[in-house]
């Protein structure tokens, strides 16, 4: 069965609180939180998949779908959350967001993924069984409120979960299971062209990424990146070598003309940044 549950949502440094109010269907009126002195505030067994506070349990938490999430300079993404807890009386809404760093009350000035509307705190909440439900949200990374240092690594999960006898934990950190990443470009440009056979080709490219401390693209330098080539009427790109990016993140090398084709770079990513493929530049030998 899936619900629209509905949570109080804050704004500014409150947004924290917004979750600690627990309600029914939408329509309803938040209910007043029913807070035990053993389960107000707590936090997870480090490393472990299950976080338990009394009778409440956290048994997943899944960040977009279980995939890398890649952000730009300027253009805010917007996925998902989705908290998966089981009680004995059931769940009646879980809601939550991303934080980046050692210290909650410090990131909440900045390193936080959010609901970028109040209207967004509120769940769907979808019914496993009679105890447990897996309730998701949508958050909204905007590149403003990123650094640097949070990409490539795992960003904590806080969740506010409440059950059906209105009883209410915070975990404030759990793990996500993906990573933020800078996301990338690459370039590639193939000359001269034409090209007359056995001539030299240079292929000439640049691969950089987002930095967020700045909000500009810059060069990603000293990376391996694969020169891949297809020939005309073939259906896959075969790889010509390894270059690697200078201390400006460009790429050039050398080839000689054979036949009429398509080069493109290829990076396979790292921690911080996403792979990611040029378009392809083709080039015509006579």
């Amino acid at each position: 069965m899936r619900i629209r549950a509905t949570v109080a949502a804050l704004s500014g440094t409150l947004a924290l609180s917004a979750l600690a109010v627990p309600a029914a269907h939408a329509g309803e009126e938040p209910a007043a939180p029913k807070l035990s002195a053993s389960v107000a505030d707590v936090t997870e067994v480090v490393g472990a998949p299950r976080a338990a506070a009394g009778d409440i349990e956290v048994t997943k938490v899944t960040v977009n779908g279980g995939k890398d999430v890649a952000i730009g300079t300027t253009a805010k993404k917007k996925f998902t959350l989705a908290i998966t807890a089981t009680a004995p009386s059931g769940i009646k809404v879980s809601s939550g967001f991303l934080w980046f760093g050692d210290d909650l009350d410090a990131a909440a000035g900045s390193e936080l993924i959010t609901p970028a509307t109040p209207e967004e705190y509120n769940p769907t909440c979808d019914e496993v069984d009679a105890t447990t439900s897996t309730c998701t949200v949508n958050v909204t990374a905007d590149p403003a409120r990123l650094r640097n240092a949070g990409a490539g690594v795992r960003w904590n999960v806080y969740a506010a979960v409440t059950d059906n006898d209105d009883t209410q934990v915070k975990l404030k950190n759990l793990k996500s299971d993906i990573r933020i990443q800078r996301a990338a470009r690459l370039t590639v440009n193939a000359s001269p062209e034409p090209v007359k056979k056995g001539k030299t080709i240079t292929v000439a490219g640049a691969l950089t990424r987002a930095n967020w401390d700045t909000k500009k693209y810059a060069g990603y330098t000293q990376q391996p990146v694969k020169l891949q080539f297809k020939k005309k009427g073939a259906s896959s790109y075969t790889t010509v070598k390894t270059v690697k990016s200078d201390s400006k993140g460009n790429l050039k090398t050398t080839v000689k003309a054979s036949v009429d084709g398509t080069f493109r770079y290829v990076f396979a990513g790292t921690s911080t940044t996403p792979a990611v493929t040029s378009a392809g530049d083709a080039i015509d030998v006579r």
